[in-house]
């Protein structure tokens, strides 16, 4: 075998490792919120599921809609009060399991809002992903879920 074929035969099974990885991830459920009209920030809420064999971790979003967007969560102190937090080294999501980005826990912050966001407005969102690359997805407005 000739080091052009190996070499093809290299590149196309990266290829193909990475298409799988891109099949494993899901995000079900997904919509964005703001807490009054126009508002300078909106979380986003969805469910992530990973249904490959290999482990992987949301690393990062982004989003024209925003200056800035960061993953972040809530965190009680011993006092019992909530304050909200970027996360640090992004969220795992192991293999064959599932995560939820939900009100009073993880989820996706957009910070300076480019536009007034409306109820049924749709947000374009890229969620990357350590194995599994960009994902991009269209998230509606839903303030009353």
């Amino acid at each position: 075998m000739s080091v052009k074929m190996i070499l093809l035969a290299g590149v196309m099974a990266v290829l193909a490792s990475v298409a799988m990885a891109e099949g494993s991830i899901e995000v079900r459920d997904g919509y964005l919120i703001t807490s009054r009209p126009n508002a300078p920030t909106a979380a986003a809420f969805m469910e992530l599921a990973n249904s490959g064999d290999q482990d992987d971790r949301l690393v990062s979003a982004a989003s024209e809609a925003a200056s800035m967007v960061a993953l972040h969560t809530h965190e009680v102190d011993d006092n019992g009060v909530a304050r909200m937090g970027e996360i640090e080294g992004g969220l795992p999501l192991g293999a064959g399991t599932s995560h939820a980005l939900e009100r009073g826990g993880d989820h996706i912050m957009l910070m300076g809002l480019t536009r007034p966001l409306n109820d049924g407005d749709t947000v374009p969102v890229t969620l990357t992903f350590e194995r599994a690359g960009e994902i991009n997805i269209d998230l509606p407005v839903n303030p009353t879920r």
